[in-house]
């Protein structure tokens, strides 16, 4: 199966959920959070980071719900912004 690749606004939008999510986690361990969320402190660290820009929805409801955010709070602020491409002749 071929994944579609991400577009930057699914990129940004991915880690404004990391951003919110360690915020959220604060002095709390990754460990701990992930624990009791379900998942692997790795596959944390891959959302917190950005790397995982869009994990399933159960995984991002457990995490809310053990850090204590309600879904509608993350889902309002991780609306899709539109973000701007950067020229080819930039990047070279």
């Amino acid at each position: 199966m071929v994944r579609t690749p991400l577009t930057p606004e699914e990129r940004e939008r991915g880690e404004r959920l990391g951003r919110l999510l360690r915020e959220a986690r604060g002095s709390r361990s990754m460990v701990e959070i992930a624990a009791g969320a379900g998942i692997s402190a790795e596959t944390l660290r891959k959302i917190e980071t950005g790397r995982a820009p869009t994990p399933a929805f159960f995984t991002v409801a457990a995490l809310a719900r053990t850090l204590g955010l309600s879904m509608d709070e993350l889902a309002g602020q991780c609306t899709p912004v539109e973000v701007a491409a950067t020229p080819a002749a930039a990047v070279a």
